[in-house]
């Protein structure tokens, strides 16, 4: 049941409990305690709201760097990525395999701004190695939200 619960909150994190119970045949009662006791063990770990920033006139800048560094002696990359989460402007920190270690995303209120986060905090730690930043430009999809889907013509086709 559990992982039913959680597909259907991952599409939709505003469903409540009822409506859950009834798509799965459920008892609310139920859905609610197991909801809970994935809330405590942290299996839910929060429920986000996707917007559109591009359509508010607040400026947003999505950036991913990618990361190189040098593992730390018996605490390898746990140590770098908690610090580098840790900063407030850190969306997301990703290890990563392949040539780079982590991909860190962020949001800031413009290009200097992000540059500044690189250039005076990231790119400062000791165990940096290097970076390699990349603006976002446009979002098409994300978390498996379709931004501005191109509209089909939904109109028959008359034939002469």
């Amino acid at each position: 049941m559990n992982i039913e619960i959680l597909k259907l909150l991952e599409t939709d994190s505003k469903m409540t409990a009822c409506d859950i119970a009834k798509m799965l045949g459920f008892d609310e009662a139920a859905v609610e305690a197991d909801i809970k006791a994935m809330e405590e063990d942290k299996i839910i770990c929060g429920y986000h709201t996707m917007i559109d920033w591009d359509k508010v006139a607040e400026e947003k800048v999505t950036a991913l760097i990618e990361v190189k560094v040098t593992p730390q002696r018996g605490q390898g990359f746990d140590r770098i990525a908690e610090r580098i989460y840790n900063f407030e402007e850190v969306n997301a920190v990703y290890l990563m395999a392949g040539s780079f270690d982590f991909t860190v995303i962020l949001q800031g209120t413009s290009l200097k701004e992000v540059s500044r986060f690189v250039s005076e905090k990231l790119s400062t730690m000791e165990a940096i190695i290097s970076t390699s930043t990349h603006f976002v430009l446009k979002k098409y999809k994300d978390h498996g939200i379709i931004f501005d889907a191109v509209k089909q013509d939904e109109r028959l086709v008359i034939a002469p």
